[in-house]
């Protein structure tokens, strides 16, 4: 607990992870005997609240709309992926619109996740990904793809809810995906490749997957 009277750094906090219940915990217990710096901190917390709260209700509100459009059928199919909850399901879908434009390869050309190829003669390298096409489902698919590091058993409470609302071959699809793609990271990581490297490489197929299964007839 910090000392009162003191500033403290952000780099103070030590208990875990942060914007938890317990570092929320933390930060509704500072206390700063000047009361200007006080009530500047009071301010700055009430204001990091209501950011909180709006986010919340525009998650809520897209979620219902998520339920109830056209792309719903595809956001229930692409819930089926670790990573892709209904957020990320319905940004990737309204961002692409017609999956049928592309194909398991060339997707990932388009959202700009294969690399940079440049040739001198005989020889080629390779460089980073070339990020070009939409960028905002580009990024989705790199978080989503972090979510498929951790070792893959069985479909967590979350994924089980998503699986409900899609079809067997849905689910069956998305659960061959979970297991190719937690594989793949175990493959990289093994090899030592740089984690940020590894995880463009998993986003490249997770997008792969993504087109199967939005194109997949229910």
């Amino acid at each position: 607990m910090p000392r009162p009277g003191v500033v403290e750094h952000p780099d103070d906090w030590s208990g875990g992870k942060a914007w938890t219940g317990v570092h929320d915990r933390w930060l509704r217990a500072q206390r700063f005997d000047s009361l200007p710096l006080q009530l500047t901190y009071d301010t700055a917390y009430e204001t990091m609240l209501a950011a909180v709260a709006r986010r919340d209700r525009l998650d809520e509100a897209i979620v219902a709309l998520a339920a109830d459009s056209t792309f719903t059928p595809v956001v229930h199919r692409l819930g089926c992926l670790r990573g892709v909850s209904t957020l990320t399901a319905f940004g990737l879908a309204v961002e692409i619109g017609d999956w049928h434009r592309f194909t398991g390869r060339s997707i990932g050309a388009y959202l700009g996740l294969v690399p940079i190829e440049s040739s001198s003669g005989a020889t080629r390298s390779r460089g980073g990904i070339t990020k070009t096409g939409n960028g905002h489902a580009r990024r989705l698919l790199v978080e989503a793809a972090w979510h498929h590091r951790p070792t893959y058993r069985a479909p967590g409470a979350d994924l089980r809810r998503r699986w409900e609302l899609a079809t067997p071959a849905a689910r069956d699809r998305g659960q061959r995906a979970n297991r190719r793609l937690q594989t793949r990271w175990a493959h990289l990581d093994a090899r030592g490749k740089r984690s940020t490297v590894a995880n463009a490489a998993i986003a490249r197929e997770l997008a792969g997957w993504c087109w199967s299964l939005a194109v997949l007839e229910d």
